[in-house]
């Protein structure tokens, strides 16, 4: 079967698309192949009740476009998760805090959905959960009760947290619910760095999903090294363009706070705990 492929891989060496994409089949082929008379321990396999070794990948969100997605876009999407740890240590991941161009501060439990949002410029504090979207919100030092006021804040908090998480852990949600990946092809960053580039569009999902972004993956790192946002699909030239810059170990995951210029993420932490009240209170003990 290998001297097949390898053939084939011969036939179409003028067409340096084809040739990527039938050598990684190959390397999915033989990675399965392996995995399958093989039962150790290493990070792609864990241990189920009965002590058995199975394959641990990155299997996609419940919603994620897999017929519709590239399946070179798809194996490239989980070549980012690895790189950037692994799909086991994002999913153990709890707690994720972060300064979204020092604006806006927000804490995160990945496990219960539960978020702490602070606009120090406009006084205003949100304590809500983004699965259930209920919550409560101080504004200028006092509580919102009023039905219509709760619920306009409680939905601005969401669209913050969405648009500033996205900004932080994209890389990790490739494969997410709505999403479908496209292969464009290979290309070189405003750095100088050679990179493969996928599209992910976005169906049903999100509060923006006409949106779409080309993504670069790097050669060697396999990590996202760039970003361009496009509004709509009628766009023929992107409203921005980002490098992510400067990945650093958090926990057991990587994440990148540089966006170029001024656009920076900072005082990003993870950790195992936060403090008490952080999601119930508006008013935080001073450590």
């Amino acid at each position: 079967m290998h001297s097949l492929l390898f053939s084939t891989l011969i036939t179409f060496d003028s067409n340096p698309l084809l040739m990527k994409q039938l050598a990684l089949l190959l390397l999915t082929s033989l990675i399965i192949f392996s995995c399958s008379r093989n039962t150790s321990t290493e990070d792609n396999s864990v241990s189920n009740e009965s002590g058995d070794y199975t394959e641990y990948s990155n299997p996609p969100a419940e919603g994620f476009n897999q017929e519709g997605s590239d399946l070179l876009a798809t194996l490239l999407a989980d070549k980012v998760m690895i790189a950037m740890g692994g799909r086991e240590a994002w999913d153990e991941t709890r707690f994720i805090s972060w300064s979204f161009f020092g604006r806006r501060d927000h804490v995160w439990d990945k496990h219960t959905g539960d978020v702490r949002i602070e606009d120090p410029s406009r006084e205003l504090i949100i304590l809500m959960n983004i699965n259930t979207q209920e919550g409560r919100v101080q504004l200028r030092g006092e509580e919102l009760t009023h039905p219509d006021s709760l619920s306009k804040y409680l939905d601005r908090g969401n669209r913050m947290w969405i648009n500033d998480s996205y900004w932080l852990v994209m890389p990790y949600k490739l494969k997410d619910s709505g999403v479908t990946l496209y292969y464009l092809g290979e290309d070189t960053t405003e750095a100088g760095t050679k990179a493969d580039v996928i599209k992910m569009t976005f169906e049903d999902v999100g509060v923006t999903p006409e949106n779409f972004y080309d993504v670069w993956i790097d050669f060697d790192t396999k990590l996202v090294t760039q970003w361009a946002y496009y509004r709509n699909n009628e766009s023929s030239e992107p409203n921005f363009v980002n490098p992510w810059l400067d990945y650093q170990q958090y926990g057991k995951i990587l994440l990148s706070g540089n966006r170029g210029g001024e656009r920076k993420l900072t005082n990003i932490q993870v950790s195992e705990d936060v403090p008490e009240g952080t999601f119930t209170s508006f008013e935080l003990a001073t450590p």
